[in-house]
């Protein structure tokens, strides 16, 4: 009972110090490893003692996974080569110059001041994107860290068991080179394997409960195994989670993803929480232990501060000249700005597998209390330090991310593209017993959906409501009503029970599909202009960027037909005035009707997106 309740008070007081941390904008993994620090110290605070096995099988799979399956695979491959040079070459040069600081100072083999150095290698994924989505960086920067931070667990954990193996004797340089080896291809074809076996499973499953029980197993199915043969668990999982979420639109129903989303992101909210928390619980009983040991405490400060210094040096000293050295070379992009590698070497937070793996320390390693202490202010000197300075170094550096209007353009832009797919594919499947209405209702609420998305990219609701926003609006005020009438049948016991939740569950169905804005999101003012179109365009080619208008900012047809305008949009042939297809007039497409001008252009504050009508493109 005593377990069960402490379980109960642990998970609880760590949910709701990270939902404080996200509600007033502050790193989650510090104000959790800070409040641990300090609660550690209160009286009646039982002392926490987390056992290997409980971190390595019951935290690390699940976490690594939840990662891996919202992670692009075409991303990744894209910066294959960035990320193979951070999550192997950084980690063990960061291992082997912690290692060399460990060795001078202290008392131990060379082989356990190894195994230190590999346990504080390998960077935390909460911590370094957690920031990063929280302060904008750019897309490129936020994969290459998740992505490090997934794969250098495996090359840490592997090089904690090959110097443990070393401290005792019983592993050579060869061996070491093939037990690599075995680790990383190994754990990568587990995790295919897995990955395949599952998804035959999934194309057979349509039922939304036993597709999330079979996800929940997924981890530990494919990081046994690997475990088994000696492979790496860590890589097995990763690459499983990155092959099952990047099939997950053909082999899984829309219900499943939808609910396999949901209960993941509770999942890693619950344990990140835990962890961070047990991170912070732990450090009296470790300061106690290294200061009561028989090291000498000026040495134990000067080593604590060297080896965290050597933990967050060793980045930079790493970054820097393999970017360097990389656009010399020819072998990256010459565009991306020195800024971006600055970022990278700053953004070295530790976490879940520096405690994970300092707990794989057999006991009778020489001065286990000093390297558990050295291991622990590492992942709260990082956090400290790395975490709190990061958003300044990016608002500094100026490196920012694309905006809250930069995505919406890209969101408008790719659902246009599938939305004329539908419409295609709904001409190719009509027949003659096809009501007419039918159709009309389809075509309606696909041309609804995309036009919600154009809009947001006009002026804000509120400056004016747009068809989309008026329709929210109404129809939640629909709903809410609907909601108190099933409830107060349910209240007089007019229906039976099953009957109720049926009905409720349509009501909740069509409530979360409602579209919203995010009234969260920071508004950029920024100009609006398009990417490069992905496919070439010779209408947006030839077509000015902008023109003078030949016409007031007005659309004529409107007034003229006591109409009014939701956003409008100016031809770049003839410079003319015309309303958008969310307005009831659409008089900008029925320019491009009538005179076959195949590029507009908007005309709206902080725009200047085009639109190719003829190829449907962006420019």
């Amino acid at each position: 009972m005593h377990v069960a309740i402490g379980l109960v008070v642990l998970v609880a007081s760590a949910a709701s110090l990270a939902a404080l941390a996200r509600r007033f904008g502050i790193s989650e993994p510090l104000v959790l490893t800070l409040a641990g620090v300090v609660a550690s110290y209160l009286p009646h605070v039982p002392e926490v003692h987390p056992d290997p096995e409980v971190v390595l099988l019951g935290f690390l799979p699940p976490l690594l996974y939840t990662s891996a399956i919202r992670t692009s695979l075409v991303d990744f491959r894209a910066n294959a080569r960035t990320i193979a040079l951070l999550s192997v070459g950084l980690v063990l040069f960061s291992t082997f110059a912690v290692a060399a600081v460990v060795w001078w100072l202290l008392p131990v083999p060379f082989a356990v001041a190894v195994a230190l150095g590999a346990v504080v290698a390998p960077t935390d994924a909460v911590a370094a994107t957690g920031i990063a989505r929280r302060i904008g960086m750019p897309r490129r920067i936020v994969t290459i860290l998740e992505d490090e931070s997934m794969f250098n667990d495996a090359t840490a954990l592997v090089t904690v068991r090959t110097a443990i193996a070393a401290a005792a004797g019983t592993v050579s340089v060869w061996k070491a080179g093939g037990d690599f080896l075995l680790a990383a291809g190994g754990g990568a074809a587990v995790g295919i394997v897995v990955a395949y076996l599952l998804a035959m499973l999934r194309r057979r499953i349509t039922d939304p409960v036993l597709d999330t029980t079979l996800s929940f197993l997924a981890p530990f199915v494919a990081y046994l195994p690997a475990e088994g043969i000696k492979a790496s668990g860590v890589i097995a999982v990763v690459t499983c989670g990155m092959v099952l979420g990047h099939g997950a639109p053909v082999w899984q129903s829309a219900a499943s993803r939808i609910a396999e989303r949901t209960n993941w992101r509770t999942i890693q909210f619950i344990l990140e929480s835990v962890v961070f928390l047990m991170i912070g619980l732990q450090m009296r009983a470790i300061i106690e232990g290294a200061w009561n040991s028989d090291l000498d405490h000026g040495t134990l400060i000067v080593a604590a501060v060297a080896v965290m210094l050597a933990a967050m040096l060793s980045r930079p000293l790493w970054v820097f000249p393999v970017a360097l050295l990389s656009r010399k070379l020819g072998l990256s992009n010459a565009d991306v700005p020195l800024s971006h590698p600055v970022v990278v070497s700053w953004a070295g937070m530790r976490g879940v597998v520096t405690l994970a793996a300092v707990l794989l320390l057999p006991a009778d390693t020489p001065q286990l209390p000093v390297l558990k202490l050295l291991a622990l202010i590492v992942v709260a000197g990082t956090l400290l330090l790395q975490g709190t300075s990061l958003p300044w170094l990016v608002r500094r550096l100026h490196v920012r991310g694309p905006s809250r209007a930069e995505n919406a353009l890209q969101k408008a832009n790719l659902l246009q593209q599938a939305t004329a797919a539908g419409l295609a594919e709904l001409d190719k499947h009509i027949t003659p017993d096809t009501p007419p209405g039918v159709v009309e209702q389809l075509r309606d609420r696909v041309t609804w959906k995309t036009n919600a998305a154009w809009e947001r990219l006009g002026r804000s609701e509120s400056e004016l409501a747009t068809p989309t926003a008026e329709y929210r609006r109404l129809r939640l005020e629909m709903l809410r009503a609907e909601r108190e009438t099933v409830l107060r049948v349910r209240d007089s016991g007019g229906a039976d029970y099953e009957i109720l939740q049926y009905v409720l569950s349509q009501l909740d169905l069509e409530e979360s599909m409602i579209d919203r804005f995010d009234e969260t999101e920071e508004e950029h003012i920024e100009p609006l202009a398009a990417p490069a179109a992905t496919d070439s365009c010779a209408h947006l080619e030839s077509a000015p960027l902008v023109r003078e208008p030949t016409e007031p900012d007005e659309c004529k047809e409107c007034i003229a037909e006591g109409y009014t305008w939701v956003h409008l949009r100016m031809c770049l042939s003839c410079g003319h005035i015309a309303c958008c297809d969310s307005s009831v007039g659409n008089h900008a497409t029925k320019h491009y009707g009538s005179t076959g001008h195949p590029v507009m252009r908007s005309v709206e504050p902080g725009e200047a997106w085009r639109w190719c009508y003829v190829d449907e493109l962006l420019g």
